[in-house]
């Protein structure tokens, strides 16, 4: 049976993936984003797909329709752009998620929030399992996207336990692939259009930070095993990719596979950047099946290609 689903966020560069992937399954899909760090481009290919509808909206305000599903994705997700307006990045996050947990009440719908891997913050023990509190600063520049996606995980279990709302909660650590915009401003997109261009790639701190890194494609099938997964089950699960790198790794990598002439360079670590970041993903294993199936070098040769096919517009 065709399932009506409504994926916040969805012209983003993970929630366009995901309306793929949606719509592939055979279902109805109805894409809500207001575009601020989403796309028309991610989701061009299926404006004139019947069973795909686009609605320019923001979740910060009431959204009334119909569904049996949502897929929460709706927030700036890199620094750069969450910290461009702080205060708006919090309404989102908050405001966002009693929208469509208010809806997902209204509509008896399962509904999906995709939190992240920053609500541990810098974190005390590693890798990051799920009962893991986290070490997070509530008062600094990171803490509008951080505090605002704990603030969202917590009004999802009190609509869990308070009103009876079927919920998922899933946790994500860095993720990568095609539809990542230029000016992203995440650690893959800067290193290889650094590259690309063969500009100084700029490495922060020492580079001995660590971060772990998930192809869209493998995290887009362990949301929809988790939307999938039995009753009763609301995680929350991290997904992400267990295979972990330094920076320096990651720049060196990314220098030798793109051919590029660039030279490292060293930059001041940002305020509250945490120094590793690695996922425990035995849950996702046990409750889920999944695990990644991409290794990095197969995940950057392609994203390697897509960045030479934007940047050739440019």
């Amino acid at each position: 049976m065709r399932k009506r689903i409504l994926v916040t966020g969805g012209a983003g560069f993970l929630g366009s993936h995901l309306c793929d992937r949606l719509i592939e399954q055979g279902n109805d899909v109805i894409c809500v984003d207001n575009l601020f760090t989403g796309s028309k481009d991610n989701i061009r290919h299926l404006m004139d797909n019947p069973y795909f509808e686009f609605i320019r909206h923001d979740i910060t305000e009431p959204l009334y329709v119909e569904t049996d599903e949502i897929y929460n994705l709706a927030c700036p997700a890199s620094p750069i752009h969450y910290q461009y307006n702080p205060i708006k990045t919090a309404k989102t996050s908050v405001l966002g998620a009693l929208n469509c947990l208010g809806l997902a009440k209204r509509c008896k719908a399962k509904i999906l929030q995709s939190s992240t891997s920053e609500v541990y913050g810098d974190p005390e023990i590693h890798p990051q399992l799920e009962s893991y509190r986290g070490c997070v600063n509530p008062i600094g520049i990171r803490s509008c996207y951080d505090e605002g996606k704990r603030m969202a995980e917590t009004l999802f279990f009190d609509y869990y336990r308070q009103h009876g709302v079927s919920i998922k909660v899933v946790r994500i650590f860095n993720t990568y692939g095609s539809r990542m915009s230029v000016n992203d401003g995440r650690v893959i997109s800067n290193f290889i259009v650094q590259a690309l261009k063969n500009e100084d790639i700029t490495v922060y701190g020492n580079g001995m930070q660590t971060r772990s890194f998930c192809y869209a494609e493998d995290l887009i099938d362990g949301m929809i095993r988790m939307m999938e997964s039995r009753d009763g089950f609301t995680g929350p699960v991290n997904l992400g990719n267990p295979e972990e790198y330094t920076m320096i790794q990651l720049a060196e990598t990314i220098v030798k596979m793109t051919n590029s002439y660039s030279k490292i360079v060293y930059m001041p670590l940002p305020q509250d950047d945490p120094v590793q970041r690695k996922p425990d993903i035995s849950l996702a294993e046990k409750e889920l099946a999944w695990k990644p199936n991409v290794d990095l070098e197969s995940g950057l040769k392609s994203t390697i290609m897509y960045f030479e096919r934007i940047l050739c517009n440019y």
